[in-house]
């Protein structure tokens, strides 16, 4: 999960509890591709923009649109659930959220759904669905949602060398649920990374998604908290973190009922995160 902050020194958010989506639908696969040839976006056949490599060939990172060129703001939801979660799912805990998935759904608000390869596993179905609906991308948030640096929100940690492993055995689980076109972004675990980190990733060819207004949606109780605190971060460009998980995010479904109205008032318009990056132009 990822309540708070975010930046390079390890950035973010709380650790193990888990987020996730769920509807039914589709089918299909991919791995991510290098920056030269990314895989297409999902579910279109357009090539998702990623942005160029930074010094020496780090993995890019983009936390955030241009502040210039209107109201646009991404809604970003991490289906998390770590690798060893599983005998909690199979004891009742919801790790998946169809209300949320279907408010989006009726409020016709596009977005983009960062999820780990366990939780694809877990709820193929609804990761087959998200992936093959247009209004929905899908992207990479490692299979196990072990942290790739020390010290992350009190995450299970792996090296950068054996994250990049996992990250593309998520894309593996994603093909076997039958997802179709995952993009080639990643979100890092508890949003956590460092230069050895970007190193690594460098070699997948991918871009990194942050963020700059954090929901508190992880573990709230406080719907209206939370909708103050989106509706006071959001600006110009904002890529916005919640989640979609039932058992470790309830109050997000009514978050997202209140918010998306007030902002639409606001004059803000909702685009996924591929979009937001082809409307910066290499801005980062």
């Amino acid at each position: 999960m990822i309540p708070l902050v975010r930046r390079m020194t390890a950035v973010c958010a709380l650790g193990a509890a888990l987020a996730a989506c769920g509807t039914a639908g589709p089918t299909g696969s991919t791995r991510p591709a290098p920056v030269k040839s990314p895989v297409s976006a999902s579910p279109s056949a357009t090539r998702p923009p990623v942005l160029t490599p930074g010094p020496g060939g780090l993995t890019p990172v983009f936390e955030h649109g241009p502040r210039d060129k209107g109201k646009i703001v991404a809604f970003t939801f991490d289906a998390d659930m770590t690798a060893d979660e599983g005998p909690r799912a199979a004891s009742g805990e919801h790790f998946d959220n169809p209300g949320l998935i279907g408010a989006l759904r009726t409020l016709k608000v596009p977005a983009t759904i960062f999820m780990t390869g366990r939780w694809a596993e877990e709820y193929p179905d609804e990761a087959r669905s998200l992936g093959g609906d247009p209004q929905f991308e899908v992207a990479n948030h490692s299979y196990s949602h072990y942290a790739f640096t020390p010290s992350c929100y009190g995450l299970p940690t792996m090296d950068a060398e054996h994250g990049r492993a996992d990250v593309e055995r998520a894309y593996t689980a994603f093909r076997k649920a039958g997802l179709r076109n995952a993009l080639p972004y990643l979100r890092f675990p508890g949003g956590c990374y460092d230069q050895q980190t970007l190193r690594t990733f460098s070699k997948l060819g991918v871009t990194a998604i942050q963020w700059d207004v954090v929901s508190g949606d992880a573990f709230a109780t406080d719907t209206d908290a939370v909708v103050k605190q989106v509706l006071d971060g959001v600006r110009p460009g904002s890529v916005v973190v919640m989640h979609c998980t039932r058992s470790a995010a309830p109050t997000t479904e009514q978050v997202v009922r209140t918010v998306v109205p007030e902002l639409r008032k606001r004059g803000y318009t909702f685009v996924k995160v591929s979009q937001m990056i082809a409307a910066s132009q290499g801005h980062r």
